[in-house]
């Protein structure tokens, strides 16, 4: 089987995916078009132009399937290189531009949001990494459209995009049996997410401030990409940690190399997530998957992956006081894991369900499927 990828805006997350898919899949003949993760803009309206123009003795070469993200511009490609509508198109989408919290940089997101819709439209089949992205994306596509003043296919357009299926990212299984928790009076607890606003630093701020207040034992580790850039509330995390008399800061800063993320994931007893943004938590589930318990809000992905014993009583208000009510939520769960701490009794969560092995069976057949048709 010979696929040619189109990853537009190359990101952490897409590339896993991609790596992924080649390493499990070696078998299948893969052509790689990647353009890097910047530029926002000019990239997801650009990148049709760039390899029709930069790319096309590539693109018009043979293939069986196209394998594109949700980034591509896939109808304005077809356009300019017809020779692609010769083969069936999967897309998938590991995020979509309906559901991104608003920010102060946020950018007139009516175009991508309309390109999600071309996109996904133009493609013979759809896969989001999970239910809570294929839902938002019909939601947010159909008040999209219910605004526009006439001429509009709405339900023709919702009735086609329903057809979408849900299908993870994968992750790697442990190469060795995870290790069971051992008793002790102090909690191990790892942030491991972009440091952007997205992933709820304000949040995080109140939660860290709560622990403070109520004097739990816990070791902080706040690991995950940084940029240039961070956020403010970043610095008061740390002096806030640094300045208690019951918590520890560990680690504070991106951990390069693999190896030491690994022992380090192994080591920690529980995973936190305060995102306001996340279509699958890959961060959280590859923790997990080393061993890790989940510490998550209820909303976004997270309801998908695990109980409610694991999930925390959360608001989408960013209000003061409703992010302080949050925080008090996630630290009354983080009390209760220190105890469980104490009595040798931490879990140990099963995510195999969502490791490559387990799921590129049925990648291979949506594969297949996609020949026959």
């Amino acid at each position: 089987m010979r696929v040619l990828v189109l990853s537009a805006y190359h990101a952490d997350s897409h590339r896993s995916w991609l790596d992924g898919l080649m390493r499990h899949m070696p078998d299948v003949e893969w052509t790689v078009l990647t353009l890097p993760p910047r530029y926002f803009s000019w990239r997801v309206r650009g990148n049709s132009l760039s390899w029709a123009m930069l790319n096309r003795d590539t693109l018009a070469a043979d293939y069986d399937l196209i394998l594109a993200t949700s980034m591509t511009d896939l109808s304005a490609l077809r356009g300019l290189v017809p020779e692609i509508c010769r083969w069936p198109t999967l897309v998938y989408f590991h995020e979509n531009q309906f559901s991104y919290p608003a920010s102060e940089q946020q950018r007139d997101w009516l175009e991508p949001q309309m390109l999600n819709i071309y996109t996904a439209l133009a493609a013979d089949k759809v896969i989001f990494n999970s239910d809570y992205n294929r839902q938002t994306l019909l939601d947010g596509s159909d008040q999209l459209l219910a605004k526009l003043p006439d001429f509009v296919p709405r339900e023709q357009v919702r009735s086609q995009l329903a057809q979408a299926v849900v299908l993870p990212v994968g992750i790697e299984p442990l190469a060795e049996p995870r290790q069971v928790r051992v008793s002790g009076d102090r909690l191990n607890v790892l942030w491991n997410h972009r440091w952007e606003y997205d992933k709820g630093p304000s949040r995080l701020l109140a939660l860290v401030m709560e622990c403070d207040k109520q004097g739990l034992a816990i070791d902080f580790y706040f690991a995950g990409q940084q940029f240039r850039q961070r956020p403010p509330e970043f610095d008061a995390i740390k002096q806030c940690v640094e300045n208690s008399a019951c918590l520890v800061l560990k680690q504070f800063g991106f951990v390069a190399d693999g190896n030491h993320y690994q022992d380090l994931q192994r080591s920690c007893d529980v995973v936190l997530s305060t995102a306001i943004h996340d279509f699958q938590g890959l961060a959280v589930l590859q923790a997990v998957a080393a061993g890790c318990v989940p510490l998550v809000p209820d909303r976004l992905c997270y309801p998908e992956w695990f109980a409610e014993d694991y999930r925390y009583l959360s608001s989408e208000d960013d209000g003061a006081d409703a992010i302080v009510l949050e925080a008090r939520g996630a630290v009354q769960k983080l009390g209760q894991l220190l105890s469980r701490k104490t009595r040798g009794e931490l879990p140990l969560v099963d995510v195999s369900a969502l490791t490559w092995p387990v799921l590129i069976p049925a990648y291979r057949q949506l594969l297949q499927n996609m020949l026959i048709t």
